[in-house]
């Protein structure tokens, strides 16, 4: 039987990204299948959709980063069939055929069975952008900063990482201040957790290379010029997890800070993070996360409206996270 996807393929034009009909013939190498139920609409998933970035690295390419699904068949001595799973990362959407398709062959390696208490639509809710931000979480954990040392700021707020890690810092007892370019989203902002909401314009700037200490930890989604004011903003012997470049993949920094104030600077890598990290943040998403909060900040839409979300995220008007029904 065949099925919908979305594929990039490379023209002479360049990319060709639209739907497509395909069947398990054209699928790539696998021990697991999985009917995909669920999949979601992160940045880079924009950026992919948008035909003009290089996120897939080779053609033809079935786009989408994330998927849940239940498995309909393996090799794998760890999945059976009808066992609910999902995957993010490992190269989805850039060298192996992502969760835009109602039907994905994969590694069994890179399968996370469903976590208890989360279903395939609340992990999709999560997706890529929750798990990158509970990794960034346990990246200020691991360093020993706590609550108690001054808060934590999260930039690019509104968005999907900073609207988790909002909710995860504030669960976990800190003070946190959002940034944001979106001062009509303060109200959501501060459902979430946030103590206080802060206009991005004061941290996209160029500023000093040493600033006012401001706070203790920092989850940053953004890189460039805000990211170099948080590192310039930071307490003696902070923490800041870096994970995103929506704002640009430069950081015109200093040494200052590292040098004057001890200050970390952490990387967080969704994509091919080790099984037992992974394992250890799903976990924790399922028992931490406020479930309240996740549907505050998750919107559903149906597989054809995947275009439209993926220019919108791009366009910075989308809150929070995107869910794809994709069948």
């Amino acid at each position: 039987m065949t099925f919908k996807a979305i594929r990039a393929d490379k023209t002479d034009a360049g990319q060709q990204v639209g739907f497509v009909e395909m069947d398990d013939a054209d699928l790539m190498d696998g021990d697991v299948s999985v009917r995909v139920t669920h999949s979601t609409v992160n940045y880079k998933d924009g950026m992919a959709l948008s035909g003009k970035s290089a996120i897939p690295r080779r053609f033809p390419m079935v786009l989408g980063a994330d998927l849940a699904g239940i498995v309909a068949g393996s090799s794998h001595g760890d999945f059976r069939p009808g066992d609910e799973v999902l995957l993010t990362g490992y190269g989805l959407s850039e060298t192996h055929f992502g969760g835009y398709a109602g039907k994905a062959r994969v590694k069994g390696e890179w399968l996370l069975k469903l976590p208890q208490g989360l279903t395939r639509a609340q992990a999709m809710a999560i997706g890529t952008a929750g798990f990158t931000a509970m990794l960034c979480v346990m990246a200020i954990e691991r360093q020993g900063a706590t609550p108690a040392q001054g808060p934590a700021i999260v930039t690019g707020a509104a968005g999907g990482v900073g609207s988790v890690a909002i909710a995860l810092l504030a669960k976990g007892g800190w003070r946190v201040i959002a940034s944001t370019g979106r001062p009509q989203e303060g109200d959501y902002l501060r459902r979430l957790g946030a103590a206080e909401v802060l206009d991005r314009a004061t941290l996209s700037a160029p500023g000093k290379p040493l600033g006012k200490e401001r706070w203790a930890a920092g989850v940053d989604s953004v890189g460039s010029q805000t990211l170099a004011n948080v590192l310039a903003q930071t307490q003696y012997g902070g923490v800041v997890a870096a994970c995103g470049l929506a704002g640009g993949m430069d950081l015109p920094a200093s040494v200052l800070p590292f040098i004057l104030r001890g200050v970390q600077l952490i990387g967080c890598d969704s994509v091919n993070c080790p099984m037992t990290r992974r394992r250890e943040a799903w976990s924790r998403l399922a028992r931490e996360l406020d479930l309240a909060k996740l549907a505050e900040m998750t919107q559903t839409i149906p597989f054809d409206r995947v275009f439209e979300a993926g220019a919108q995220i791009l366009a910075g008007k989308v809150r929070g996270r995107v869910v794809v029904e994709i069948g």
